[in-house]
């Protein structure tokens, strides 16, 4: 079109030159002046030239304009393909940000460095120092526990939590590992949340949370006490715990926060503990309840009934362990202080005797078993980052031998000591500690264990 359109004003040009100068040659020469076939053949020649090189002038500009959305193309086409994996690279990043933002890492130990003068004595003769019943004479080093936690959020509904446990004991030389808590949880309400899988029961950490020094000490409900019951000896087996801190199952719970505030949790698990991931004929039930007048303090009582994970198919008669629980706990900036109380019935002896010299209960010489326990504690902060503290525990376990005499084991500890935080996550307790043990009349027993060391917990 352009091509054209300059043509025909270049034609227009040569035309009214020609016309001008033909109207000149006029005026001077009035005479009529006449272009000869030459002329014309010439001025057509000339237009054709024209022509052509607009032509060409016209094909150059078209290949340019050509050239240039080619590189335009070209050149959006490498943006496009450089945006591409930067692109890629942020939606990484931003599911990278998700997950970090939305996992926690953590981790907390226990260990201490203290020395142990253990001390047994038989039915005749003296006290003797041996190593014994969970003691080992001497000075050492422990890592008591080194809980790692990984708890993810999927949303403000679900997430996950994942907390192994590893301990060493220098004087067994040994280490173990396990998964205490492996769970997923639905937190549809303040007041109701659900957990499926290996998580906290509803007393022991609980109450651990009001004692506060746990690092120094399981609470009397979750501390072991060495002993036994079996003839009466000193090198008798010990009696475990009163309860477990985790365990497999269905986990129910809520709390209100604030003076006038109720907690609960409701607990249908194995019975064996997070370390046993075993199954049985039936399930084991652990509950709580909980009331905070104010928020400072608080009055809990709780219970468990089940048969422990000893119900299996083909296996002996069994009863029902039960255990009942009650606390009361204050705990400021300032003070804590708390009573713990405990009573179970049926708790080692689940499998029923039966009858003479094998079977449940032969070995032991006992039939079935009780026991009460109380808990004191106290604590004071006096100055910013030290305080001291102190706590005494009594348990009375009483059992029935074969003969239906009932016998008694009577189990007295206390501690006392001072703590230093030297960073939030960083405690440290210079504490004494004292253990006695009284065996049965009959053909009475005991020892007794004085340990003194430092006690520390590591958290991050």
């Amino acid at each position: 079109m352009r091509s054209k359109l300059l043509t025909v004003a270049i034609a227009a040009g040569l035309g009214v030159t020609s016309l001008s100068a033909m109207a000149a040659t006029k005026q001077q020469q009035p005479a009529r002046v006449t272009v000869d076939a030459a002329t014309l053949q010439q001025l057509q020649a000339q237009l054709a030239a024209l022509q052509a090189q607009v032509a060409d002038l016209q094909a150059k500009q078209e290949a340019q304009a050509d050239a240039q959305v080619e590189t335009a193309k070209a050149v959006n086409d490498v943006q496009v393909a450089s945006a591409k994996p930067a692109d890629e690279l942020a939606k990484k990043l931003d599911a990278l940000n998700k997950i970090v933002d939305n996992t926690k890492i953590g981790g907390t130990m226990f260990f201490d460095v203290t020395n142990q003068d253990h001390t047994e004595k038989g039915v005749t003769g003296p006290s003797t120092k041996k190593d014994g019943h969970g003691s080992t004479n001497g000075t050492g080093f422990d890592v008591k526990r080194f809980y790692l936690t990984v708890d993810h959020k999927f949303d403000d509904v679900w997430s996950a939590n994942l907390t192994t446990d590893f301990s060493y004991q220098s004087s067994l030389s040994s280490t173990s590992l396990f998964v205490k808590k492996a769970y997923v949880q639905g937190k549809f309400d303040p007041l109701f949340t659900v957990r499926f899988g290996a998580a906290d029961m509803p007393w022991i950490p609980f109450v651990e949370k009001w004692y506060g020094y746990r690092y120094v000490e399981n609470t009397i409900t979750d501390r072991s006490f060495e002993g036994g019951r079996s003839g009466g000896t000193a090198t008798a087996g010990g009696v475990g715990a009163f309860g477990n801190s985790s365990d497999w199952g269905i986990h129910a719970l809520g709390a209100t926060t604030g003076d006038n505030s109720v907690n609960y949790q409701l607990s249908v698990v194995n019975g064996r503990g997070y370390r046993n991931l075993s199954r049985s004929k039936s399930v084991d039930a652990e509950g709580r309840f909980g009331y905070s007048p104010i928020e400072q303090m608080v009055v809990a009582i709780g219970g468990y009934s089940g048969k422990r994970g000893n119900d299996v198919e083909n296996g002996a008669d069994t009863r029902t362990a039960t255990r009942g629980d009650a606390l009361i706990a204050w705990r400021d900036k300032t003070w804590g202080a708390g009573v713990e109380y405990f009573h179970t019935e049926n708790w080692d002896d689940i499998l029923k005797y039966v009858g003479g010299t094998t079977g449940p209960g032969a070995a032991n010489n006992t039939k079935k078993d009780k026991a009460d326990g109380y808990s004191l504690w106290a604590d004071w902060k006096f100055v910013d980052q030290w305080a001291v503290f102190a706590r005494y525990d009594n348990v009375d376990y009483k059992y029935t031998n074969l003969s239906d005499v009932q016998e008694k084991i009577k189990d007295k500890y206390y501690n006392a000591g001072v703590s230093y935080d030297i960073l939030k996550n960083l405690k440290l307790a210079l504490v004494y500690k004292h253990n006695k043990l009284d065996g049965p009349t009959i053909a009475p027993y005991g020892y007794k264990t004085n340990e003194v060391g430092v006690w520390g917990m590591l958290s991050f």
